[in-house]
């Protein structure tokens, strides 16, 4: 194989195939992701248009409808689950406290629209099972917004190593790190610190699924087995036990990965693939940050550092997701990562947080 291959059209969009259309969606939740990455991913995207926003109170609604061309309508929480305007939108994306998916995924089920919830999917196993339930009873399409696996270059990693380029993958290292009190919200009392809202915990929920996701996607594996340690140390951590994380897991195909995730640290993410006879590295990444590089290296010299170019990588990723949402919709077409998909990733996070407390193996199931 020549490492060449791979340098050219790296941001081509090996998934799409519609040419053209417009799926119109309900924003819910308009926090501050809503408002600064999905709304305006949304309004740079080709098959995607926001024309209704969900939040908890009209005024809130009417201001952020007043800002964007597009939108139609401004509803409150209620007047969404009770159907109404449902002739302005075909698609909802679920954008608040994990805790909070369920109920408005099952209400665009029974209006009929397909989802795109952000992960992870619910706060429990539990609640997810029941989102992917509504769903399939329903019959429409469930995505859960897995950024990375319509990145190029994360989808590059994972056709290198599908094309053997560094021999057989054997270990993965995932990282995630950011200041959260700074970059989310400088309110301790926020919902990620609440576990009746975030679910498990804060940060292997919030961040460490980053990487457990994106190994998954490119080894084309599941974990079986995971162990776990976590702890807390300051004062607005202290209703939740994971502060500070780090988590190893088997997969099926007998590779192994380690992964670390703060809440409290540097902000920085990276992904390292191990294999018999080479390596591929993608840093910075997870957190929008640029110039993010792809490094191959292999026993044999093939060597190469890809940097695709991109200097706006959170607005590329999202653009790329709504957009790759609308093409399986629009076209009636198979959806990854689907429910079922995204409930392993749920099972998985389950075991950590159990691993973590018993400070043994875990299964995932």
């Amino acid at each position: 194989m020549s490492i060449d291959t791979y340098l050219d059209d790296i941001r081509e969009r090996d998934w799409q195939q519609l040419e053209s259309g417009s799926l119109r969606f309900a924003m819910i939740g308009l926090g501050w992701w809503t408002r600064e990455q999905a709304m305006p991913a949304v309004e740079a995207s080709e098959f995607c248009e926001t024309t209704v926003v969900v939040s908890s109170t009209t005024e809130k609604a009417d201001e952020v409808a007043a800002g964007s061309p597009t939108v139609e309508t401004g509803l409150t929480y209620d007047e969404f689950l009770d159907g109404e305007a449902t002739d302005e939108y075909d698609a909802v994306y679920v954008c608040t406290p994990n805790a909070y998916h369920l109920p408005y995924c099952e209400a665009a089920a029974e209006h009929g629209k397909a989802i795109l919830c952000e992960k992870p999917m619910e706060a429990t196993v539990e609640r997810a099972a029941d989102l992917v339930d509504a769903a399939q009873a329903a019959d429409v399409p469930l995505m859960v917004a897995y950024r990375m696996q319509t990145d190029p270059q994360v989808r590059r990693m994972r056709e290198l190593v599908r094309e053997g380029a560094i021999g057989d993958p054997v270990a993965v290292h995932g990282h995630m790190t950011q200041q959260m009190l700074d970059v989310v919200s400088g309110d301790p009392n926020q919902w990620r610190l609440d576990p009746d809202l975030s679910g498990y915990g804060a940060t292997v929920m919030d961040l460490g699924i980053y990487p457990l996701n994106t190994a998954r996607f490119v080894l084309d594996a599941d974990p079986v087995t995971v162990t776990a340690q976590m702890h807390s140390e300051d004062e607005a951590f202290r209703d939740v036990p994971d502060q500070h994380a780090t988590f190893t897991m088997q997969f099926d195909d007998d590779t192994y990965a380690a992964c670390t995730a703060s809440q409290h640290a540097h902000n920085t993410g990276s992904l390292r693939v191990i294999g018999t006879e080479g390596e591929l590295v993608l840093e910075p990444v997870f957190l929008g940050q640029a110039p993010q590089k792809l490094t191959v290296a292999t026993d044999d010299g093939r060597d190469a550092v890809i940097d695709d170019g991109r200097r706006d990588i959170y607005a590329d990723e999202m653009t790329s997701e709504f957009d790759y949402f609308a093409d399986r919709v629009l076209r009636d077409a198979a959806i990854t990562p689907d429910g079922e998909h995204a409930l392993v990733d749920m099972q998985a996070l389950d075991a950590i947080y159990r691993a973590a407390e018993s400070g043994t193996e875990i299964s995932v199931e």
